[in-house]
């Protein structure tokens, strides 16, 4: 059935928005809809969990669960919504595979979509539990209180809590979900990284618009980026996702690219905030100095800790009006720069940016259970840069 799970990906969401078109409200990204990346992450999910529960059922895929369910708790995703998935993944099945489905073929493919969905279950329980939240409450109002222009196509925006209820500081390195409805009133999710430490009022996050190369421009970034101003309002989730710092106190080296960056302004922030001694170690690859989103903050923030170093790779040259160890033309490379010992490394960008800079750490030794990594948009199974 592997060979046919993108078509029955695909079946089962028509069958899915056909029946409960509600759940395009406020669920699911319409963009990764149209051109299937939603459909792709389903079907790369559903595979891994089910090759790795052949391969090796004694070692539960945690990393793949923990993300997702990370995920699903900052969209608010009840318990209740598996069964309706379960109904419709199932029928879509059946659907493209026709008399192929004998009753033990299904009878597995229900067993573990059932170990998938309670697994996922008991984990968005813990994660609502651990910030007092229920589904229907991951979500508050915010208030724009400063827009910030970083590059062309980056805006920063401080939000300001609303009401008297407390904020949960949010852990180095997590995202929340933004919900924007949009011109004809179909509310929208997208995630982005905290990019700044909280304050108890005030949250941070960067948005960077999104231009179609040739399709349609990304409808929420655009929205944000020209159309949210001062005083606007704002409905944004709880804080959630599992890549975030450790605090073992050994070495840390943050290795980004473009507004993959954001995540790693939030750790240093937090670093900051914690008045840390650790050695940090910033690796930025860029356009140029322009395109490079927050750094005046990165600035700003490496000059408060001890022996914190930057250092930039500049596609358009090796220009840099700002203070930093090290500049360099071209894509990065990290063999220009002496890595500390025993680090742990996180890495956040563009896909091939990421696996070049995993390959290179391991081939010079670094352990890869030391390398930490975000990745941005819907398939985070398959787009794993283990693979």
């Amino acid at each position: 059935m592997t060979d046919n799970i993108r078509t029955i990906a695909d079946r089962f969401y028509q069958r899915l928005f056909t029946a409960h078109p509600e759940l395009i409200d406020g669920m699911f990204n319409r963009g990764n809809q149209a051109t299937g990346a939603q459909q792709q992450a389903i079907a790369g999910a559903v595979v891994a969990f089910a090759r790795a529960q052949v391969e090796s059922p004694e070692h539960p895929v945690e990393r793949l669960l923990t993300r997702i369910g990370h995920k699903h708790a900052s969209l608010g995703v009840e318990p209740g919504m598996y069964g309706i998935v379960h109904d419709h993944l199932m029928a879509a099945i059946v659907d493209v595979l026709g008399e192929a489905v004998t009753p033990p073929v299904a009878a597995a493919w229900d067993e573990v979509y059932w170990l998938l969905a309670h697994a996922l279950i008991n984990i968005e329980r813990g994660l609502y539990s651990g910030h007092g939240l229920t589904p229907r409450t991951v979500w508050r109002t915010w208030e724009v209180a400063r827009r910030i222009p970083e590059t062309d196509d980056v805006v920063t925006f401080v939000v300001r809590r609303v009401d008297d209820r407390l904020v949960r500081r949010s852990l180095p390195g997590q995202y929340v979900t933004a919900l924007m409805p949009m011109p004809d009133g179909v509310r929208q999710p997208r995630q982005y990284s905290l990019s700044h430490a909280d304050d108890g009022r005030h949250r941070q996050f960067s948005v960077k618009r999104i231009h179609g190369e040739g399709g349609p421009d990304g409808e929420v970034s655009t929205l944000m980026c020209q159309d949210l101003r001062v005083g606007d309002r704002v409905t944004l989730s709880a804080p959630y996702g599992d890549v975030v710092l450790d605090d073992s106190g050994r070495p840390v080296v943050f290795a980004s690219a473009g507004i993959g960056v954001t995540p790693m302004a939030g750790m240093l922030s937090h670093l900051v905030t914690a008045e840390s001694g650790l050695r940090v170690m910033v690796l930025h690859a860029d356009l140029d100095e322009e395109s490079f989103p927050l750094r005046g903050q990165i600035v700003d923030d490496i000059a408060k800790l001890p022996g914190a170093t930057l250092h930039v790779w500049y596609e358009r040259g090796a220009d840099a009006g700002m203070p930093v160890d090290d500049v360099f033309a071209g894509l990065m490379d990290i063999s220009q720069v002496q890595l500390p010992d025993n680090a742990l490394y996180y890495l956040c960008g563009p896909l091939p940016f990421m696996r070049y800079v995993r390959g290179a750490l391991i081939e010079r030794g670094v352990a890869p259970s030391d390398i930490r990594y975000e990745v941005f948009g819907p398939d985070l199974w398959q787009a794993d840069v283990e693979d």
